[in-house]
């Protein structure tokens, strides 16, 4: 049994509420259970130096926890003069991974930078943020559409990710912290919308998982990423 109740393969609640944020070309509040993100996309003119004209777009992203997102007070990483390495690799993966779904030559020499702040953590925050910020890039994408700024969309497909972890020797969808701190295994899984995979990270916390379980886990993130495409899209539409 589950501690919140849910069957292995049950997602839980998803909410996406879109254009939640005045000023920036796209945003939203994901809510994953009481895992809770602020999400937004900023249109940059310019690209890094390294992109200058090469006529390829670039999509970079950044990632923060406000310090009462979870149960204790976390120092604010600013106060402390630098991030940590946590913050650095998740902003890092969000950024790859939704490049990973973007036509860079389509979008033009522009930058579009998402950032993900964490305003309530529960679990797969990172998950969380990687299928919020999604939303948040293509409605800002739109808004180049619309001015005729961009002629192709250059969204190729919807990228999502979930988390799945074997949990009291059962592989389960969507972990919450209760199951993510005492899970054996712990994966997240970024996918696109048609099923093609952009990147796993999968742990063993203590026994080694064998290939059947990790095919067990891709099953359910397969099930829980149609859902949040799903999610994403009726934002979106």
């Amino acid at each position: 049994m589950r501690p919140s109740g849910r069957q292995l393969d049950e997602m839980r609640k998803v909410s996406i509420e879109p254009g939640v944020m005045r000023h920036a070309e796209g945003s939203c509040l994901i809510k994953v259970g009481d895992t809770h993100v602020l999400c937004s996309a900023s249109l940059e003119q310019r690209v890094p130096p390294f992109l200058k004209n090469s006529g390829l777009g670039w999509v970079t992203a950044e990632y923060g926890m406000l310090p009462r997102a979870t149960h204790t007070r976390g120092r604010r990483e600013a106060a402390m003069g630098k991030q940590s390495g946590r913050t650095q690799e998740i902003q890092r993966l969000i950024g790859r991974s939704l490049r990973a779904g973007v036509d860079r030559v389509a979008l033009g020499e522009r930058q579009i930078s998402i950032d993900c702040d964490v305003i309530q953590a529960d679990g797969g925050t990172r998950c969380a943020s990687i299928t919020g910020a999604w939303v948040a890039l293509r409605l800002a994408v739109n808004k180049l559409m619309k001015t005729g700024e961009v002629i192709s969309d250059p969204l190729i497909d919807p990228v999502a990710a979930v988390s799945c972890g074997i949990y009291g020797g059962q592989p389960v969808l969507d972990l919450d912290y209760a199951e993510d701190s005492e899970a054996g295994t712990d994966a997240n899984f970024i996918m696109t919308g048609s099923g093609g995979l952009i990147e796993v990270q999968a742990s063993a916390e203590g026994a080694t998982f064998s290939r059947e379980r990790l095919d067990n886990m891709l099953d359910l993130a397969t099930k829980g990423v149609t859902e949040l495409v799903e999610a994403q899209k009726a934002a979106v539409s």
